[in-house]
């Protein structure tokens, strides 16, 4: 064996390889002049593996494995060829067998079968080289980001029913993000998946593109159009379980090699998943090459990492579980993981984008693994959507009784690197769509549902929505059908999206509200202790000291003469207001302030500002010449 081949093997299984996708799997390759395909599997406790498919009938002896080192078989065919499908037939320790899917395969056929095909990934011509030039120069903490999260396969349908294709998608798409004001989208999980209802979070083929949609170079050309428009692409992934379908991952060999083997450990118990073994290196390899794989052959931007709270706690979900070694409850193996998952990707990608999805108060997620973090660029702050959404959901009579779920998400907003979401999760299962957990008659859904997109906008933090918000779906989403596209008929739901528009691109147009998003001296709070008009009023300030004061009455009363400090002298104009008729609210008159030398609220000026009812409203201070003489 060459020794290049043998340390690829040694990195492997030592947990240090991160393209273990360019020599497992299946690969073209030339042996003794015959041009063919190598197949090599990890299966370590197998007693005999042979590669079967289209090219030699699904023989099962026809093309049997070598073992060579490390529990790695290979065989190579010059009879197989691009597009056939092919699996693993594993003779497993106790002498049955099965059927097995390469875990490595580059594509998929359509289900209900579940072969792997043969498939080669050179020969895309990218056309993105201008777009991920311009984002290696970005500092990512201080530029705008505002996402999209979508499922692809119900963000439209044809009339027929069927999913649109990742072509089809990407022409219809991408100009509806540039519309809308959108930098990201974010992709619930596109990797192989057996189980419609899983939404892609139950995973069978990490290494593929799912074949809903199409073949892997469509998708490879649907990232590159969002890229030649200026549209990030980041991926739901899902290293914490995977699904026991016999074919998959699960007991691979007759044995545990990518679960734990512990039978009390090595399954969560409300998902009846299979938990990845994180502490052995074949599995670190195996998935950090999948994040690697995902970036280097398909260009995405970022990853955000599905159930950290999961991975990172023995406890997760269980009333019995096993300690670690010092006694506690935390999954040390897993951290150790996902610090070298991090150190990985920016060692690949200088400006890539992690995010974990991490739901509880485990300390220093987005700080460096060399200062104890984890190393995630971003976290989703789920204490701000929880506290945000259980405000909006009272009647307005009762808001003032919980005025702290507004406050408090500063008291930790700069702890981490947050992302505020309004995800998937929050509108399905009973949860209702966003506008329809908003109190009041059909109109003051909308008025209230306007008022919070404006404070979410205006908050620390970058932005993140679901499909369907920006229009207000009534129903929750349903993965098997598109979104209710045809309210677009009705105004008010025409208004809202209108709003969210505007809204989405006076955020891109303003530097305050992104730029120092991750500095303390990026925001000052007015006013945030009136509770009984349920009133709040904060700066928002640039690192070059331009500011916008933003304004939010969560009360459906107008308010005339209502005095807030102010940080300097001048007129403050209103420049963007929910309120306003055209976004369907009451179109109430908002007069210029114009700041008086009256100290309040621990600043030297303040003036009166006339508050429209249930809105949120931006002011910026108007910059007058001086008179020549």
């Amino acid at each position: 064996m060459e020794q290049n081949l043998h340390n690829y093997f040694k990195r492997f299984v030592c947990g240090d390889e991160l393209h273990a996708y360019t020599f497992l799997g299946c690969h073209a390759q030339v042996r003794q002049d015959a041009e063919g395909f190598v197949f090599r599997v990890w299966a370590p406790n197998a007693q005999a593996v042979s590669v079967v498919g289209d090219w030699n009938f699904w023989n099962c002896e026809d093309l049997p494995m070598c073992r060579v080192e490390y529990g790695i078989w290979e065989a190579f065919s010059p009879y197989a060829k691009e597009g056939d499908a092919y699996k693993f037939f594993v003779r497993r320790a106790d002498g049955s067998t099965v059927f097995k899917t390469d875990p490595y395969a580059f594509r998929t056929t359509s289900l209900p079968d579940t072969s792997g095909r043969i498939c080669t990934l050179d020969g895309y011509e990218w056309k993105d080289a201008a777009y991920r030039r311009a984002q290696g120069k970005k500092k990512l903490l201080d530029s705008p980001m505002n996402i999209y999260e979508m499922h692809l396969g119900s963000w439209k349908r044809k009339t027929d029913g069927s999913v649109y294709s990742y072509d089809e998608l990407a022409d219809e798409l991408v100009p509806y993000l540039k519309d809308m004001g959108y930098t990201h989208i974010e992709l619930m999980p596109v990797a192989e998946h057996p189980f419609d209802p899983s939404w892609g979070y139950q995973v069978t083929g990490y290494y593929a593109p799912t074949a809903r949609y199409g073949e892997p170079k469509q998708f490879m050309k649907f990232v590159d159009k969002c890229h030649q428009a200026g549209i990030g692409v980041l991926l739901d992934w899902v290293p914490a379980h995977f699904p026991k379908d016999e074919y998959g991952l699960y007991e691979f060999d007759g044995t545990c090699c990518y679960e734990l083997a512990d039978p009390m450990m090595n399954e969560h118990p409300d998902w009846t998943t299979r938990i990845f073994d994180f502490g052995r290196g074949e599995v670190q390899s195996f998935l950090i090459s999948n994040a690697v794989y995902w970036m280097e052959m398909y260009h995405v931007d970022g990853i955000r990492v599905d159930a950290v709270a999961a991975m990172l706690y023995l406890d997760y979900g269980r009333s019995e579980y096993r300690p670690n070694k010092y006694g506690g409850k935390e999954n040390l193996e897993a951290i150790t993981f996902l610090r070298k998952l991090n150190r990985a990707v920016f060692s690949v990608r200088r400006n890539a984008i992690t995010c974990a999805e991490e739901s509880t108060a485990f300390p220093m997620v987005t700080k460096p693994d060399y200062d104890g973090g984890l190393g995630f660029l971003f976290k989703w702050n789920m204490g701000w959507m929880n506290d945000t959404l259980r405000y909006m959901a009272l009647d307005p009579l009762w808001r003032k009784g919980s005025h702290n779920c507004l406050t408090f998400t500063m008291s930790y907003a700069y702890s981490e690197n947050f992302i505020l979401p309004l995800s998937h999760d929050e509108v399905v299962h009973g949860k209702a769509s966003l506008i329809n957990k908003m109190p009041g008659d059909y109109g003051m859904k909308f008025n209230n549902l306007r008022a919070y997109y404006g404070f979410m906008m205006a908050h620390p933090g970058k932005k993140l929505s679901f499909m369907g918000n920006e229009f207000g779906q009534f129903i929750e989403w349903k993965y098997d059908q598109g979104l209710d596209w045809m309210l677009l008929e009705y105004e008010s739901h025409r208004k809202l999206q209108d709003f969210v528009r505007d809204l989405n691109h006076f955020y891109l147009d303003n530097s305050s509200f992104w730029n120092n998003d991750s500095d303390w001296n990026g925001f000052q709070w007015i006013s945030a202790d009136d509770c009984d008009n349920s009133v709040i009023a904060f700066r928002r300030i640039d690192r070059r000291g331009r500011e916008i004061i933003a304004v939010c009455n969560f009360c459906p009363v107008a308010r005339t003469g209502y005095r807030l400090g102010l940080p300097r002298n001048g007129v403050y104009a209103p420049i963007l207001n929910s309120d306003d008729s055209k976004y369907g609210g009451s179109g109430m008159e908002l007069p210029a302030v114009t700041a008086q030398k009256i100290p309040m609220h621990g600043l030297e000026y303040s003036g009166e500002f006339t508050l429209a009812p249930m809105s949120a409203t931006f002011y910026k201070r108007k910059i007058t010449q001086r008179k020549v003489k």
